[in-house]
């Protein structure tokens, strides 16, 4: 039995059509049940609903063979941990954003940059964050925070975060403007290398076929 660990959410909607064209379909809808194991119509194979940021965990250590996970929450758990133990093989295209520095309207970034000013940014991403201004040069102090980033310089907490942006949208019905991208996202097929050495003959194929899909998505014209 495989097990395929996948977040609710984006990352989950994005996955099934991949799933699909692999020939695969997941039984339940985890917005109509609470279970968090699903079942699909292989027997060989099941998902199971973990958070976002607990995908790598679970593969690496074992509760699942393979996994779809944010570039971002990737890159994250590879600055905490160094990353051991995970296969990347396939970037798969989807849930595509961005990591961004954020500001409110207004204030100057770019000048306190150059001035040199000492910024208190709020993310979840710290490791990302501090890798980022020390690159650059730019003195932080980091606030981290799991959510409602967009609170943390409206309530003067902080002069700016560094979140995902998609459209955009949320930033300005805040107040905020993006002023810096730090890089471009999207979800990677995350593999136990364990597992895929010991289980090679069932996994190789999956992740060839959830490849071959990824590549027919990307190359399909936008409706």
């Amino acid at each position: 039995m495989l097990t395929l660990a996948l977040s609710k959410g984006r990352i989950f909607d994005d996955t099934l059509p991949l799933l699909e064209r692999a020939g695969i379909t997941v039984a339940e809808d985890p917005q109509s049940t609470r279970k968090l194991i699903l079942g699909t119509n292989r027997a060989d194979l099941r998902v199971v609903l973990v958070r976002a940021s607990d995908v790598p965990t679970y593969v690496r250590y074992g509760g699942a063979d393979l996994g779809v996970a944010g570039l971002d929450v990737l890159l994250e758990a590879d600055a905490a941990d160094g990353g051991d133990g995970l296969y990347r093989p396939v970037d798969l295209g989807i849930a595509s954003c961005r990591l961004s520095v954020a500001t409110p309207q207004g204030w100057d970034y770019a000048g306190a940059v150059r001035q040199g000013a000492r910024i208190r940014v709020a993310t979840k991403y710290v490791h990302l964050a501090r890798e980022h201004f020390a690159a650059k040069g730019v003195h932080v102090d980091l606030v981290k925070l799991y959510g409602s980033m967009e609170l943390a310089p409206l309530t003067g907490m902080a002069d700016a975060i560094v979140d995902l942006v998609s459209s955009g949208g949320t930033l300005k019905a805040n107040g905020l403007v993006e002023v810096e991208r730090i890089m471009d996202i999207s979800a990677r097929l995350i593999v136990n290398q364990a597992a895929f050495k010991t289980q090679a003959a069932e996994l190789k194929p999956l992740v060839a076929a959830l490849r071959d899909a990824a590549q027919a998505a990307s190359a399909a014209p936008a409706a």
